[in-house]
């Protein structure tokens, strides 16, 4: 998910969408997706370079509402795994920073979720590689990186203005909740989060998943994604975890003025695109990066 076709291209358009995805472009080959074969070939070194790990950020501002599970009463062996799990999710923070990501507000909400409480415990040993990782019903957990960068893209029209120190975006909508994990990351760089999924036991996986963790500015819904939430629109951020051959109408629509959508598009070959609405009926779009992601859907199921 890593790979980079170079500086960002800006286009500026009106409706259609079509327009989002249209234009001559040179085929490409997608970003390689990790499965749990090839995560388990790197486990060990994602435990190994927990052994030593770089210096992390600071931690940043606690999104309003996020409450993160106590740990002082917890026995010595216990606190003893934390430390151990600490570690070893400081060194992906690191790893993640060193491949671009710089929003200090992001990687500290990276740092502070942990990503094993999202995922099956035979994985548990893979949680913390720059991996996606498979929940079930044919999704998956992304990868640390490509969750950061995401956020990261949707947020810097407030590092460029505000530098960041401090600031939270309004009310974000995320399509495709899976086992919730990026949900979790935006609740502590966002003051509300709505969060939708249209297949009904990944929506129940994450409520489990999520509700050791009280994040109380957080709202899942079941439901079509594609739909969007127009009765609490509009949305100062849109994220989708699933690659359209290009982004809902709906969607765009429910965007506030000056916001970001950030979503991956495209069929066998995808791209990263952020989409900022400039107008009532107008959009840019720029292509930040390669990417490949699971196929955005209609309905529910």
């Amino acid at each position: 998910m890593t790979d980079r076709p170079g500086a960002p291209e800006g286009k500026r358009f009106p409706l259609p969408l079509s327009s989002v995805t249209g234009g001559a472009r040179k085929p490409g080959t997608p970003a390689p997706v990790a499965t749990p074969q090839t995560a388990t070939q790197n486990a060990a070194r994602a435990v190994g370079a927990a052994a030593q790990p770089p210096k992390a950020p600071a931690p940043g501002p606690r999104a309003p509402g996020y409450a993160a599970p106590s740990t002082q009463s917890a026995p010595a062996a216990q606190r003893s795994d934390l430390m151990a799990t600490e570690a070893i999710r400081r060194a992906m923070v690191a790893r993640v920073a060193g491949q671009g990501v710089k929003d200090p507000a992001v990687l500290a909400a990276l740092e502070a979720v942990p990503r094993h409480l999202f995922i099956e415990p035979a994985l548990s040993s893979q949680a913390y590689i720059d991996a996606s990782l498979p929940i079930g019903h044919h999704q998956t957990i992304s990868q640390p990186y490509i969750v950061a960068r995401m956020i990261e893209a949707m947020r810097e029209t407030l590092r460029d203005s505000k530098a960041g120190n401090g600031v939270t975006l309004g009310r974000v909508l995320e399509i495709g909740t899976g086992c919730g994990y990026q949900a979790a990351v935006l609740a502590r760089v966002a003051q509300e989060v709505y969060s939708i999924e249209r297949i009904k036991p990944l929506h129940e996986l994450a409520k489990a998943n999520l509700r050791p963790l009280r994040i109380s500015n957080l709202r899942l819904h079941y439901g079509d994604g594609m739909l969007g939430l127009a009765q609490v629109a509009p949305f100062d951020g849109i994220i989708l975890a699933a690659a359209g051959l290009e982004v809902p109408r709906a969607l765009l629509e429910q965007l506030a003025i000056g916001a970001r959508l950030v979503a991956p598009v495209g069929g066998q070959v995808q791209r990263l695109e952020r989409i900022t609405r400039i107008g009532k009926s107008e959009w840019t779009s720029e292509t930040l990066e390669s990417c490949h992601f699971v196929p955005l859907r209609p309905g529910t199921a």
